[in-house]
């Protein structure tokens, strides 16, 4: 007689420990772009922020570590490396996320629901 095959646990987490919000992005997406100078163009994105998030190698950070930012800036902030590009515009990055998710309603929301 063969045994039954077993069922396999799986790997890792059940669920990503990551805030996934779109609400939240798009509420970001109205602001205007954290550099706002003359050679702001393109749309307004919403720019994760990497360092000191939860995200990690091949882990968006969650989207309340967001932040506005035009095209041209967001392609720099990847190109040059977020830590040189807040020190290039005298910017704190996460401080600007952490108070947007602060004041954000889709981020009260979620607050409320946790």
């Amino acid at each position: 007689m063969i045994p039954k095959r077993r069922k396999r646990e799986p790997l890792g987490l059940r669920e990503a420990p990551q805030i996934r919000c779109r609400g939240h992005l798009q509420w970001v997406r109205g602001h205007e772009c954290v550099v706002s100078n003359s050679m702001c163009a393109g749309n307004i994105e919403a720019c994760h922020v990497r360092s000191g998030t939860d995200g990690g190698m091949g882990v968006k950070p969650s989207d309340r570590y967001v932040f506005p930012g035009c095209t041209v800036h967001h392609a720099e902030q990847h190109r040059i490396g977020e830590q040189q590009f807040a020190r290039k515009y005298s910017i704190n990055l996460r401080q600007i996320a952490d108070g947007l998710w602060l004041k954000s309603p889709h981020g009260k929301k979620w607050r409320m629901e946790q």
